[in-house]
């Protein structure tokens, strides 16, 4: 096993306490055990988030190694397609993959997200996970062509995992709820 690759665990679902490997280097970082259990439990308990993942396709983009993804089949999603063009982070979301068994309700795009966004073009999700490189701004770019290419659901759900100081959040999503950990922070809002 190389240096920078280390465990991390699946916090809640049928697939709670087992362990997958992330590299962290300058493109990939982790989302911390305690960051990922506040986010399901704003999903699944806040007033203001009207999304039941049991039915829901969800959209992880700038995925890595697929620890929000994985934790969203884990707690029973209805879909998952997973976007990263890294391919050190795709081989481990691979491996990653293999831990949870034999599921069909997945699709793995190796491409770039703008491109993945295209090939997705008739398609609906219900549910976008952002976890851009902190440094990284394209990240604005690919929610204008989910709203360009209309992929979401009236009942939509954007969430994004960025620096606490950054505020480059796109006049088009209306945020419902903002929580800070540390130096990141998640910020949760709908596309208008």
């Amino acid at each position: 096993m190389e240096n920078n690759k280390e465990k991390m665990r699946i916090v809640g679902g049928i697939y709670k306490g087992k362990k997958i490997d992330f590299i962290k280097n300058e493109t990939t970082r982790p989302l911390r055990d305690f960051v990922k259990e506040s986010l399901f439990n704003i999903i699944l308990h806040s007033k203001r988030i009207k999304n039941d993942l049991r039915f829901s396709k969800v959209l992880d983009l700038y995925c890595g190694v697929g620890s929000f993804g994985i934790e969203c089949i884990s707690r029973g999603a209805k879909e998952l397609v997973f976007i990263d063009a890294d391919k050190k982070a795709n081989k481990t979301l691979e491996k990653n993959l293999k831990l949870i068994g034999n599921h069909r309700n997945y699709r793995v795009f190796n491409f770039s997200v703008e491109k993945s966004i295209k090939l997705l073009q008739d398609e609906k999700f219900d549910i976008f996970f952002l976890d851009p490189p902190y440094k990284d701004n394209k990240f604005v770019m690919s929610l204008g062509l989910i709203k360009d290419f209309k992929i979401y659901n009236k009942n939509n759900l954007v969430i994004l995992h960025r620096e606490k100081n950054h505020s480059d959040v796109p006049e088009f999503i209306d945020v419902i709820i903002e929580k800070k950990y540390g130096r990141s922070k998640l910020i949760f809002g709908k596309i208008k």
